[in-house]
């Protein structure tokens, strides 16, 4: 079972293995509470993970070393095991989705594991890794469903609260719960009147409807960008904490993640992966009664592909107004993209694109034009649009 005892016993014995990540200040991102975060993607491996897996691999008996191990994983906890089993010398088998993003995969390859990929997400994976665990003895190393790996999550916990110890409330991911399994345990052992929040992506709910349902749900299938967090079903451990230690769960959007992606580069100049900016888009987007309150949100990893993460800076640019387009139809004769791009000028707007499209319209001699551009805002946008309408142009 579960103790404080363990968590503290965790800290320990990961004092040389793991990086203490201080809480900081956030800026503008939050306005309405006192927002701080807990960069644990600034952590060995850019997760969070190698805290619970670590304090596992540490806790084998030396048989059980001897055979090695084996773990199933979206990325993250893979690393963390890899890295963990390296450190340890054992031999280290993982078995990711082939959807996982590919620098999470040779990230994995670089800790020492030997890498197995599972077609479908990370229960398919989790699968495949019980079948190889039956066929070769090795100790399986759940990513969240296990108490040691729960105890060594709940160590970020202990460094939140010597690093501020005033606060009101703590925002945490949840995949399969055993992250705010161990930070929501501890918190209320030491201080119970600490709200501790969770947040899951709302194209992978898995706990959130089971809380609702007050039963274990395993979700048909999951879809979200925040692909560290997409599990179909939570476990029966961190099922069991949930619903005796957290005090609410919301879901955000993909929209809403996007968003807490690019606000994180922006005014923190920090990258997080989906799952880990799931916590802050929560205190953005005001999921929790949070306002005139210190906050803490744990961003929990930071290991996002480059090529997601251009499409995620697109998409929370066009989320907030800051890239937008617009499709104009037209007389097509000399001297409308000059005068569009006047008004446009006229008001602040800043062209980054220009499409001719040919199209049924309602003069023969008609076109389309689409205009990209860069603006501050949505009103910015709103007055760019009536300021075109006012000059008689046509906005589809």
């Amino acid at each position: 079972m579960l103790s404080l005892d363990q968590v503290f016993n965790a800290q320990t014995v990961l004092k040389s293995i793991i990086r203490e990540t201080h809480v900081v200040r956030a800026y503008g991102i939050a306005p309405e509470c006192e927002l701080f975060l807990k960069p644990e993607n600034l952590q060995i491996t850019g997760s969070f993970k190698v805290r619970g897996s670590a304090y596992k691999l540490a806790m084998l008996s030396d048989a059980e070393k001897e055979k090695g191990v084996i773990a199933c994983s979206a990325g993250n906890h893979a690393q963390g095991v890899a890295l963990a089993a390296s450190r340890c010398g054992i031999r280290s088998v993982i078995c990711l989705p082939d959807t996982a993003p590919i620098s999470k995969v040779e990230a994995t390859k670089g800790y020492g594991a030997e890498v197995c990929l599972v077609e479908g997400c990370y229960d398919d994976a989790c699968r495949r890794a019980r079948e190889l665990q039956a066929e070769h003895g090795y100790t399986f190393v759940h990513p969240f469903d296990d108490e040691y790996v729960i105890a060594g999550q709940g160590t970020i916990a202990l460094e939140t609260i010597h690093d501020l110890d005033d606060i009101d409330a703590v925002i945490v991911p949840i995949g399969g719960g055993g992250l705010i399994s161990g930070i929501a345990y501890t918190i209320k052992q030491i201080r119970p009147s600490i709200k501790v929040y969770g947040v899951q992506a709302a194209g992978a709910p898995s706990m959130y409807r089971s809380i609702q349902e007050n039963s274990i749900q395993c979700l048909p299938s999951v879809q979200t960008i925040a692909d560290g967090i997409a599990v179909k079903q939570p476990g029966e451990n961190t099922f069991a904490l949930v619903g005796q230690y957290v005090d609410d769960i919301a879901l955000v959007s993909d929209d809403e993640v996007s968003s807490a992606i690019l606000a994180l580069i922006e005014r923190q100049k920090m990258i997080a992966e989906g799952a880990g900016a799931v916590s802050v888009a929560a205190a953005m987007f005001g999921k929790f009664p949070i306002a005139g309150k210190r906050v803490v949100s744990i961003v929990s990893g930071g290991n996002i592909d480059v090529t997601s993460l251009s499409r995620v800076i697109d998409r929370g640019l066009r989320n907030s107004g800051r890239s937008t387009s617009l499709l104009i139809e037209l007389i097509d004769k000399p001297g409308q993209l000059k005068e569009i791009s006047r008004i446009i000028a006229d008001c602040g707007g800043n062209v980054t694109g220009v499409h001719y499209e040919k199209g049924h319209t309602e003069s023969v001699n008609g076109c389309f034009l689409r205009i990209e551009m860069e603006t501050r805002d949505f009103d910015h946008v709103r007055l760019i649009t009536q300021s075109l309408r006012g000059e008689g142009f046509k906005i589809v």
